[in-house]
């Protein structure tokens, strides 16, 4: 869409009104949204379409509100099933790795209803809870854990919900579960595969001596990897663990150093905590230069378009150019970042 789309005198009520409502930053985007919602009205869109349409934008409006004060602090989420009983280990495992997490200064993202979503809600406290509702017309009501705060946003459509219970996180702990889990899980592998979403750590957490997840492994072993529906190595930047200590290390531990990345151009910018030495940058090429299309992994400074956008410009920086469908090594290479010496 472009502005030649309008005329030019709605273009201009569009710009005053903006004045009026004293929107100051942005404006561009705002703008884009107010032209949408026009040309949805001059389209004569069904109104089915107009009410998905202005109930997503509404719905991700009020998430959006939830989430902004807690911009700065990391958050996980947890999914797993709503008819997890209290005395099921699961549940049990759900609050630990939540409490355990929580002390490490993490908020705890959850779908706000029973079973493991309350459990990991209650490891965490209401404080540092965030529930992102749906509302079904046989689910009960959201745990009392975020609803005693209004910790909690409430979506009537799934596609919104998932956004939100993705986007403000910086790792992912799957419990196992039905149809839902399964689908929240797999999301999160495709954005990972696709290179859709930006590396997070995922982890799928088990009872103790479970084989929820192994059974799993096996299927993608024993079919997808043989059938060439995925590459071999696309699980392996998940943990698989009964443990909640190694959970908790997972998430915690992927950003010990790494800190971030960006693309310019052809090139990937790892934006890290720590400097890397001379010697660990050539060790990294040593392991990990098959993934460049050219050239080698290389120590830089800010490129200028991040200068320009003042984009952690503070940071020290790896850059390479990546080979495409090496996504799944790129998770190898974070890691091997973060066990460098340098990064203390």
């Amino acid at each position: 869409m472009t502005d030649a789309m309008l005329d030019d005198d709605l273009r201009r009520e569009l710009t005053d009104l903006l004045e009026q409502a004293g929107i100051r930053a942005e404006r561009g985007l705002i703008t884009r949204m107010l032209q949408t919602a026009l040309l949805l009205g001059r389209e004569n869109t069904d109104r089915l379409d107009l009410k998905i349409a202005s109930a997503a934008l509404s719905e991700m409006r009020d998430a959006f509100r939830l989430f902004q004060p807690f911009h700065n602090v990391p958050k996980v989420t947890v999914f797993g099933s709503a008819r997890t009983l209290h005395d099921d280990p699961l549940y049990l495992q759900a609050r630990d790795v939540a409490a355990e997490l929580t002390g490490d200064g993490w908020m705890v993202v959850t779908g706000a209803g029973p079973g493991i979503m309350q459990a990991a809600a209650e490891g965490a406290g209401s404080k540092m809870s965030l529930g992102v509702s749906i509302r079904l017309p046989f689910e009960e009501r959201a745990n009392s854990i975020v609803e005693q705060d209004a910790q909690i946003v409430s979506m009537k459509y799934f596609f919104t919900r998932k956004l939100m219970l993705i986007k403000e996180s910086r790792g992912f702990i799957c419990l196992p579960g039905g149809f839902g889990t399964m689908d929240e899980m797999f999301e999160l592998l495709t954005l990972q595969q696709t290179g859709k979403a930006e590396p997070m750590p995922i982890v799928l957490l088990d009872e103790p001596g479970g084989s929820f997840w192994t059974g799993l492994k096996t299927f993608v072993d024993e079919h997808l990897v043989p059938a060439g529906v995925i590459s071999a190595d696309d699980l392996d930047r998940v943990l698989i663990t009964d443990s909640v200590e190694e959970a908790v290390a997972d998430i915690t531990g992927f950003w010990r150093n790494y800190d971030s990345l960006r693309w310019v151009g052809d090139r990937l910018v790892l934006r890290l905590v720590h400097e890397p030495s001379d010697a660990e940058v050539e060790g990294l090429n040593e392991r990990f230069g098959h993934m460049c299309a050219e050239g080698r992994i290389e120590r830089s400074g800010p490129l200028q378009p991040e200068i320009a956008d003042g984009d952690v410009v503070e940071l020290p920086r790896l850059v390479l150019n990546l080979r495409q469908r090496a996504v799944g090594s790129l998770f190898a290479l974070i890691r091997a970042i973060d066990e460098l010496p340098s990064a203390g």
